[in-house]
C-alpha cells in the first residue's frame, strides 16, 4: 500500500511532476475519456457525492484537484450562491476548465493553478472542501489531506469521491478486465498518452480504501467519518468533518 506508483517510472521526476506531465498531455481528451470511459456515470457519481454534504448552503467550496472543473461546476449549479474555487497541479487541465466556464458563461467559480500540498488559503477559510478521484495522485497523501483539514472552518465537511476496487463476483472479474485492459487500450489510443490509463489501475490498485482510508482522515483530524460504496465498489464516497 506505500509503493508509490507514477505514471512515467523511476526516471521520470516526482510523482508531483509526472501527475502534472500527464494531466498536461491528457488534457484535451479528458473529458470525452473520462464520460466515454465511464459510461457517463462519473456524472451521477458527483450527484451523489454532493447529496451526502449535510449543509443546506455552504458559503466558500474547494474543489481540490479540479481538474476541469466538473465538480466544481456541479457544486455551483447545487449551490448557486456559494462562492467556489478550484485548485490543480496541472496548467493544461486549467485551461480546458476556463475555457468550458466561458463557454457555458458560469460565474462564480475560480480556477486556480496550486497545489493539494500548499493550499493557497487561509485557516479556515472554507465551509465545505471537495476532491474527486483526486486523492490518488497526492504525492504526499497526509500532507494533502492534512492542508484540506486547515483550510475547513471548524464543523467543515470534506467529500472525497474515489475509485476503489469491487469485491462481488462476478463483477469484480468483469470489471477488472475492463479496467486493466479495454480501459488502457481506448485511453493510450485517443489520448495519444502511453501512460496515463495504466497508471489509472495501478494507482487504483495501490490505493488504501475503505477503513484504510478512514484511518487517513482520522490521523489527521477528520471525524464522524463514514463511506459508501457505489456501483458495486467501483467508487467510494468519504464523507467527514473537521473537529468542532
Amino acid at each position: 500500500m506505500n509503493e508509490t506508483i507514477v505514471p512515467y517510472g523511476k526516471e521520470g521526476g516526482s510523482k508531483r511532476q509526472q501527475v502534472e506531465m500527464m494531466f498536461d498531455n491528457i488534457s484535451g481528451k479528458y473529458d470525452f475519456l473520462n464520460h466515454f470511459l465511464s459510461l457517463g456515470i462519473d456524472r451521477v457519481w458527483r450527484r451523489k457525492s454532493l447529496g451526502m454534504v449535510a449543509q443546506a448552503q455552504p458559503g466558500q467550496i474547494l474543489d481540490v484537484a479540479t481538474g476541469t472543473g466538473d465538480f466544481a461546476i456541479a457544486a455551483k449549479r447545487k449551490y448557486p450562491s456559494a462562492e467556489v474555487v478550484g485548485i490543480d497541479i496541472s496548467k493544461g487541465m486549467l485551461e480546458i476548465g476556463i475555457k468550458k466556464l466561458e463557454t457555458n458563461k458560469l460565474k462564480g467559480i475560480r480556477l486556480v493553478h496550486a497545489d493539494s500540498a500548499k493550499i493557497p488559503f487561509a485557516n479556515g477559510h472554507f465551509d465545505l472542501a471537495l476532491v474527486a478521484f483526486g486523492v490518488r495522485n497526492f504525492e504526499h497523501l497526509e500532507q494533502g489531506l492534512g492542508e484540506m483539514y486547515r483550510v475547513l472552518k471548524p464543523n467543515g465537511e470534506l467529500v472525497v469521491l474515489e475509485f476503489s476496487k469491487p469485491k462481488p463476483f462476478p463483477f469484480k472479474q468483469l470489471y477488472n478486465f475492463y479496467f486493466n485492459y479495454i480501459l488502457p487500450f481506448f485511453g493510450k489510443t485517443i489520448s495519444k498518452d502511453p501512460a496515463a490509463y495504466t497508471y489509472l489501475p495501478e494507482s487504483v490498485k495501490h490505493f488504501p480504501e475503505g477503513a484504510d482510508f478512514v484511518e487517513k482522515l482520522k490521523q489527521v483530524g477528520f471525524e464522524r467519518i463514514h463511506f459508501r460504496p457505489l456501483t458495486f465498489g467501483v467508487s467510494t464516497i468519504y464523507h467527514a468533518y473537521k473537529a468542532n
